[in-house]
């Protein structure tokens, strides 16, 4: 089988009937349903059926899952969970109209994620396609809090979805929005459109650590806006594309007193990888907060979300125009229904294909936290040290080296890490960045012809792996390379529970088992350069 991808299929089939959705699109098939109402990134591969991060519409059980921090296959429970919605929904509609169906089921959904994050009611639930579709939202919030075109610092722009460069700066980062429209990718958006100031993570000097000057260059770029008569939006990171965090908390609080109301934060938490003791303290500050439920819950790429603290809401009166170029960015349906003045310039439009989405992520994330918080916590203490000792004893990987960091008591289950980057070696060398993507996708297929060899050899290279997609580091002293990235995520934890303690361990391990597994392959792949392409 060949490492190389096929082509897509055509994007616009995802979106046909364009922005109006009628009661008959409910009886499309789920598996279509579960891609659509997105942008490009859902669209599937033709031959294999799955989109750019090797995930299918529909549960794979013979794929194992170690991608959260990109994007997971759905799990049986989740599929099911989107099922049952559809026919619910389709019974409420013998009742009421689809859209108002629809949208008392998007609030239900709001209170149940709540429930689940231990929020409480005065919190905001704005849903969307994707975390790179919140991030315009965050960014139109901003500017009507701040009362002008704020200027956005980005911290960790080398390590934010690749969308980041353009929504920052109120720009398309997609050709089509998950409502159908076409739009020029990079295009400004009319009334968002703003500058950015970019404070990258990685240091300059290894290329592969993280800087030591975060907190400097944050309050740096802060000093120099705020000195311009700019209004600043900043971008904080909780976690990276690596399971970094920055700029440190006391950075954080040094901002909160020099510039009370001059700043408004917004917070990269789409990895969700973080306690809920401290999400809450974000929103407590006044933060407004990203999230999804496709990376570390593990729900179905893609699925956003915009976290509203108490008060912010209050800005919306100041809104006296939206533009028309970012209407196509929102539904009725996605702002929550107190908001009364914004939702009603907003059309009755249903995106089926989100929602579901959402269906399948709450599944998940109710999973999760039905878990014992003290077994959460052991069991990713347990996989990280297995994780890190595995990666260590390979002569083919070397580890990202993870930031010195404090551990503060809102850490919870995540004093540990649950993103563990590596780079790739052959014979003491780097592998460059086009061999490392060729490992990356021949990982998640079958490479049994390919590799050849032992009987045993051939085992370990059928089965396939998902693992979380390349990162770029750029090296001062040579060609750029790519960490691969194996991930903890929610499902792992939620497969290791057991009430009874032995079985608890035995199913730890053998998810050690096949990280072990799949480490083997990284091996078998580097081994095996006739199967790589040239």
């Amino acid at each position: 089988m060949s490492i190389g991808a096929s082509r897509p299929l055509d994007i616009e089939r995802a979106f046909e009937g364009g922005s109006r959705y009628h009661l008959r699109d409910l009886f499309t098939p789920l598996d279509t349903l579960l891609v659509s109402g997105g942008d490009g990134r859902l669209a599937l591969y033709a031959k294999e059926r799955v989109n750019a991060y090797g995930c299918g519409p529909s549960p794979d059980s013979e794929i194992w899952n170690f991608a959260s921090s990109t994007a997971s296959t759905i799990s049986q429970a989740a599929y099911d969970r989107a099922a049952r919605a559809r026919e619910e929904l389709v019974h409420k509609t013998l009742f009421d109209e689809v859209e108002i169906a629809f949208d008392r089921r998007c609030e239900d959904m709001r209170e149940e994620l709540r429930d689940q994050l231990q929020l409480p009611a005065c919190v905001d639930v704005v849903f969307s396609p994707s975390g790179t579709d919140s991030q315009l939202h965050a960014l139109f919030l901003a500017h009507a809090v701040l009362g002008a075109p704020p200027v956005t610092i980005v911290v960790g722009a080398d390590q934010t979805g690749s969308g980041t460069i353009h929504t920052a700066r109120g720009h398309h980062f997609s050709m089509m929005t998950a409502s159908g429209i076409a739009v020029r990718k990079d295009g400004a958006i009319a009334g968002l459109a703003c500058d950015t100031i970019a404070v990258p993570l990685l240091d300059a000097a290894s290329g592969i650590a993280m800087r030591t000057d975060t907190d400097a260059a944050v309050i740096r770029a802060i000093e120099v806006s705020l000195a311009q008569g700019r209004r600043v939006l900043l971008h904080i990171m909780d976690s990276s594309k690596l399971g970094w965090r920055a700029p440190s908390a006391s950075c954080l609080d040094e901002i909160g007193r020099r510039w009370p109301s001059q700043i408004q934060i917004v917070v990269d938490a789409c990895q969700a990888r973080l306690g809920r003791r401290r999400l809450r303290s974000y929103l407590d500050r006044g933060y407004m907060v990203l999230m999804t439920g496709s990376k570390f819950f593990g729900g179905p790429a893609f699925s956003g979300a915009l976290l509203v603290p108490k008060g912010l809401s209050r800005a919306l009166d100041r809104i006296e125009r939206i533009a028309p170029e970012f209407l196509g960015y929102a539904g009725r349906c996605d702002w929550p229904m107190a908001w009364t003045a914004l939702r009603s310039r907003f059309e009755r439009r249903p995106n089926f294909g989100q929602w579901l989405r959402w269906e399948a992520a709450l599944a998940e994330i109710e999973s999760y936290y039905a878990v014992p918080g003290a077994f959460r916590a052991r069991a990713m203490a347990g996989l990280a040290i297995g994780i890190d000792s595995m990666i260590a004893l390979s002569p083919s990987l070397r580890a990202v080296p993870s930031p010195v960091d404090t551990v503060d008591a809102d850490s919870e289950e995540f004093t540990q890490r649950s993103i563990f980057p590596f780079t790739l070696m052959r014979h003491s060398k780097p592998v460059s960045i086009s061999e490392t993507s060729a490992v990356h996708r021949a990982l998640a297929r079958d490479m049994n012809d390919d590799v050849g060899g032992s009987v045993a050899d051939r085992q370990v290279a059928a089965q396939r792996c998902l693992l979380g997609q390349p990162v770029r580091l750029e090296r001062p002293d040579g060609a750029p390379q790519a960490a691969l990235r194996l991930c903890v995520g929610a499902r792992q934890v939620t497969e290791a529970c057991s009430t009874d303690g032995a079985q608890a361990q035995r199913n730890v391990q053998q998810i050690l088992d096949r990280i072990a597994h799949a480490l083997v392959k990284i091996e078998l792949l580097l081994d095996h350069t006739a199967a790589m392409p040239a």
